[in-house]
């Protein structure tokens, strides 16, 4: 099939190439020539594990990137644009909405269609707010010549592709048999490879727009419950990861997303439930829950700081940050912890040199003016304490290191540090 991918973003950019690697033709369509210019080159324009390699295969050839709405072809566009947050936590949608409307245009007098929102978007936004701008534009008749469908997405960033490839479920939401039956199409090469456990999941327009959030609320508030459980296992001098193991042996709970330490960041759970959070109190409705979530969320880091404030007063001192990213795999630094992390110790007049393996350049546009190392070595050279932020593989093998910190003084966000001899080392949950 040939398929079109508005958008080259972090959804985009992958499903684009996924799709290329399953043996579609595929047009991606995004304002930013450098983007559209790196995808024609084979290049990855993010930074993902696996995507150089799939671009370097298929850009430019069976995946071409291009500017221009009117050099969409073939009957089926995702369309997987930016819904960032307003300042009250509702999901702005200006750029969906544009592109709908330039879709519509392209699409105008081609013969029937079928639009598939890709992006995260309250429920009804499909049917109420996209698919009329498209049939507008086109001049085309929703169920009758413009079919719609909400495909959510479940990517976790830094195994995104292993994601795509071998999905828990794949969610298709519609209410138009065409609609139906062209992402069966779409995706039954994918079905055909995947593990025998992957659901194949027909549902609503409303309630696959439901699906997504619900999905990602349950699972920050996973990792804020368990959190809230490490503080105060903390308080009782309690290993949080014991406890942690144990209950994970019972199947209902499980070991995932029971790692307790910083909390949770990215693109997806600020957004998400802060997004489904606001759609509640429009409708009348006061989450409580999710309130709470977002509040142990938000107070981790200052718990870090906490710790650190304990052991020593770190004004004129320099201070490691070691790990930007709101998780390893990826450079991504959207509401990561390291952000309230660093100007917590800006606050407390400390000298901040951070060090991570990717995310140094887009954290040095949030913060030009602190210090960044090429290394963990260097970051730690004459520290006199190191916050560990992000859990980077290499952090565990950390050890001569810290020899040449000026005080080997550790606060370990992610339990990822191996020594604990010879410096002074403590957990935030442990």
């Amino acid at each position: 099939m040939h398929i079109n991918v508005v958008g080259s973003g972090y959804i985009g950019t992958t499903i684009a190439a996924w799709f290329a690697e399953i043996g579609h033709d595929v047009t991606n369509v995004d304002i930013d020539e450098s983007v559209v210019a790196a995808i024609n080159d084979g290049r990855a324009p993010i930074h993902e594990p696996g995507l150089d390699e799939l671009m370097a295969a298929h850009g430019g050839e069976t995946l071409v990137g291009t500017t221009d709405y009117d050099e969409i072809s073939g009957d089926v566009t995702f369309l997987a644009l930016p819904t960032p947050s307003k300042g009250d936590g509702s999901i702005d949608l200006s750029a969906m909405e544009a592109a709908a409307e330039s879709l519509g245009e392209a699409i105008a007098g081609d013969g029937e269609h079928v639009v598939v929102v890709k992006s995260t978007v309250v429920p009804g936004t499909t049917r109420e707010r996209v698919a009329p701008i498209v049939a507008e534009a086109a001049d085309m008749t929703v169920g009758e010549d413009l079919h719609v469908a909400m495909n959510p997405e479940f990517l976790r960033e830094g195994y995104a592709l292993e994601d795509f490839k071998n999905p828990d479920k794949i969610v298709v939401g519609s209410e138009d048999s065409v609609a139906f039956e062209t992402l069966a199409d779409v995706y039954d090469p994918l079905m055909a490879a995947a593990a025998d456990e992957t659901a194949y999941v027909e549902t609503g327009l409303r309630e696959a727009e439901m699906i997504k959030y619900a999905n990602n609320a349950f699972l920050a508030t996973k990792i804020s419950l368990i959190n809230e459980i490490g503080n105060i296992c903390k308080e009782y001098g309690v290993d949080a990861y014991e406890v942690a193991d144990a209950i994970a042996l019972d199947h209902r709970i499980s070991e995932q997303f029971l790692r307790s330490g910083l909390g949770w960041g990215g693109s997806c759970f600020p957004k998400d439930v802060a997004a489904i959070r606001a759609a509640a109190r429009e409708r009348g409705y006061e989450p409580e829950l999710l309130d709470a979530t977002v509040a142990v969320n938000d107070k981790q880091p200052e718990r870090l700081l906490g710790l650190l404030d304990e052991h020593r007063d770190v004004a004129g001192e320099r201070v490691a940050v070691l790990g930007l990213s709101f998780k390893p795999g990826t450079d991504d630094i959207r509401y990561t912890r390291a952000i309230p992390v660093i100007e917590g110790l800006q606050s407390r007049g400390a000298e901040v040199v951070a060090y991570d393996p990717v995310a140094v350049e887009n954290m040095r546009a949030e913060f030009p003016d602190i210090a960044y190392a090429d290394g963990a070595a260097a970051a730690l050279e004459g520290a006199h304490a190191a916050l560990v932020v992000t859990d980077w593989d290499e952090f565990a093998a950390l050890d001569s290191e810290f020899d040449a910190m000026a005080d080997p003084v550790v606060i370990d966000g992610r339990r990822v540090v191996e020594r604990r001899e010879g410096i002074t080392y403590d957990g935030l949950t442990w």
